[in-house]
């Protein structure tokens, strides 16, 4: 079974938890931060609203059935989708996607390595 990694995101006063490859967790961190820091510099008017990665653990065990646990791949999906739809005129958008991108097709790799994808 592969190491696995926790990334705790916050939006709002709600919690998102994504699982991460134990190797991974630290750039998907990082990835959020750089996010959050450039969608100030977005004009366009369909800017996705991002948690903020606020923790990383090695462990996580939900208490509360109304925490899921999301795939780190479900979610970097899920971020490529919506920063794929901005349409930004004033911004070089292009950077952060290919920056989601890269940590999308790492992603990809592994779970393909780890047998993992459906």
């Amino acid at each position: 079974m592969p190491k696995m990694r926790y990334v705790i995101l916050q939006q709002n006063q709600e919690l998102q938890f994504v699982e991460m490859p134990e190797d991974y967790a630290y750039q998907l961190s990082a990835l959020n931060l750089r996010l959050n820091k450039e969608l100030d510099k977005l004009t366009a008017e369909n800017v996705p609203d991002l948690p903020l990665a606020v923790a990383e653990c090695d462990s996580l065990e939900l208490l509360r059935e109304q925490y899921s646990l999301e795939s780190g791949l479900d979610y970097i999906n899920r971020l490529e989708r919506a920063f794929a739809s901005i349409q930004e005129q004033n911004y070089p958008l292009i950077s952060l996607l290919t920056e989601i991108r890269a940590l999308q097709a790492q992603l990809e790799q592994w779970y393909e390595e780890e047998n993992l994808l459906l």
